[in-house]
């Protein structure tokens, strides 16, 4: 007699999803319906799941179909000469009874034999009949014919192959000229309501009176007096559109926020980050640090650095600020810093908000991620006096896109403190008297009486085409001679380096190892000899 086999549903297996699965024409037609049926835009996690909900449809219909053509054998069944059988143990082949003859076995008693012939063979086997004993394949067919109470629900498989089943669909809509997207929502492009230009000139209007912005989308649609037969989302949805793809307005709002703003009135350096926060990746050997300069590298967090990570939970995070972002009114979005501030789908710049939690004050600020930094805080390093080294204390708001912003003040004391400035064309560094009223960083705190010397310093730098190495033996002797050990420290020197180039830790780090002239004296100091330079 034929062996029997359980059938599975594909739809059922993971190798279904994740290895066979691929978007073919007919489920990009369900999802033209699924949006013409919707009339309004919808991302591309919903529609992935009416594309599994599609294909277990169709495999039921195919079932039933097949299903169709005959009586479905069960073993304990009996059956008549000539009539037709589907196996679905067997791949739903069909077959006809051709003879019955009685069996006998020991175990399972009285039965009987059928003999089948098999339509895709052509050839004859014989199967058992009227067996009493129970035998899996009677419940498993059972369980086929009548719904299978324990298969995988539709929102169970997409819960589980939902993102396998997105990333294909997601590639494949975007091979299409019949849909659009916007902010992770898609629709049907003719269904699209037309935004002449007059509508565009009168939002650019609307922003302009409201200094530049930000506006939602529908705080625009109630002056643009557009057509009412057309749902709110697909306006909203036909707007946004249009104004995305005109090049004088800018999205700034976080992930799940449609704000827009006027580009043109967006500070410049948001619209083109300063140079002294660029970065040009200096290649550098990193197993050249040993322990602690590693663990100084991480604890500097510098937004540059290798292995560059913002992920984690937004909570309290402290930082010391450096002069390139205290001159430009930044901070830095390094991988600690970075979860405090709000992502986007595509908006190149983001809207947001600092609140100084000792005066309530409000400060607009811009999140740059390509630049990796947060705009906005020129004003207020100034008009509290903070110097290059302050710890700063960042908070998350009450709301998306709000970082309360603070420093520890204390009562202003004169201390002596680490100063640079321009002498005779280079950068020179001393020790001065100074009223502190902030709590600092000592080894990185560098004070600079005359901003333009800092901005001096990173001109003649730049036009001197030094090299890391050159740079930091440059700045090294002058550092030098404000320690009795005439050492330097690493942390010292990072922020150095960083009035008159931008670069992160690790490069320099790895110069003191890397030259001969560089000595480690423990702890992070180092001495220079400089009959030991090269020049290289």
């Amino acid at each position: 007699l034929e062996p029997t086999f359980v059938f599975h549903r594909l739809t059922q297996t993971e190798r279904y999803w994740t290895q066979d699965f691929s978007i073919a024409s007919d489920d990009l037609d369900h999802v033209d319906n699924r949006l013409l049926e919707e009339e309004k835009p919808l991302p591309v996690e919903e529609l992935a799941r009416a594309v599994i909900c599609h294909r277990v449809e169709q495999e039921e219909s195919e079932l039933e179909r097949l299903l169709s053509r005959g009586t479905v054998y069960r073993p304990r069944e009996s059956y008549q000469l000539g009539e037709t059988l589907v196996f679905p143990a067997l791949s739903f082949h069909t077959g006809t009874v051709t003879n019955i003859r009685r069996g006998h076995n020991p175990e399972a008693g009285e039965f009987e034999v059928i003999e089948v012939k098999l339509e895709h063979t052509k050839r004859k086997r014989e199967f058992a009949a009227a067996l009493q004993p129970s035998h899996p394949l009677d419940k498993d067919t059972d369980a086929l014919l009548g719904g299978d109470t324990s298969l995988t629900s539709d929102q169970e498989l997409w819960q589980e192959y939902g993102n396998w089943v997105g990333e294909a669909l997601l590639a494949a809509l975007e091979e299409q000229d019949d849909v659009v997207h916007l902010f992770g929502f898609w629709f049907l492009k003719a269904l699209l309501t037309e935004i002449g230009p007059g509508y565009l000139n009168i939002a650019e209007a609307i922003l302009d009176i409201a200094g530049g912005g930000p506006l939602p989308t529908s705080d625009l649609l109630k002056d643009l007096d557009l057509p009412e037969d057309s749902r709110p989302e697909l306006l909203d949805f036909s707007l946004s559109y249009a104004l995305d793809h005109d090049d004088r307005f800018d999205e700034v709002g976080p992930a799940g926020v449609v704000l827009w703003y006027l580009r043109r009135l967006e500070p410049a350096d948001v619209l083109f980050p300063p140079k002294r926060l660029a970065y040009t990746p200096t290649p550098y050997d990193r197993n050249l640090l040993n322990l602690n300069l590693r663990r100084l590298e991480e604890e500097l967090d510098d937004e540059w650095s290798s292995g560059w990570q913002p992920d984690g939970t937004p909570g309290r995070v402290s930082f010391t600020l450096t002069l390139p972002h205290r001159r430009q009114g930044t901070i830095p979005l390094s991988s600690n810093v970075a979860p405090l501030f709000p992502t986007s789908y595509q908006a190149p710049r983001i809207r947001c908000t600092f609140v100084d939690p000792s005066t309530d004050r409000q400060m607009d600020a811009w999140v740059v991620w390509e630049g990796r930094y947060v705009h906005g805080l020129a004003n207020w390093y100034e008009e509290n006096d903070l110097p290059t080294g302050a710890y700063l204390h960042l908070t998350p708001g009450p709301n998306p896109g709000i970082v309360t912003i603070e420093y520890e003040t204390r009562r202003p004391q004169s201390e002596w403190v680490r100063v640079a400035f321009m002498k005779d064309g280079q950068l020179m560094f001393g020790m001065q008297k100074r009223a502190m009223g902030c709590v600092y960083d000592d080894m990185m705190m560098i004070g600079m009486d005359n901003p333009s010397d800092a901005d001096a310093a990173w001109i003649t730098t730049q036009e001197k085409g030094l090299s890391l190495a050159q740079i930091i033996v440059e700045l090294f002797p002058a550092l030098a001679r404000l320690s009795p050990q005439t050492t330097v420290h690493a942390r010292t020197l990072y922020s150095a380096v960083n009035i008159v180039c931008r670069c992160p830790p690790g490069p320099i780090f790895s110069e003191l190892v890397r030259q001969p002239c560089f000595i480690s004296m423990g702890d992070n100091y180092w001495q220079f000899d400089s009959s030991l330079w090269s020049g290289g």
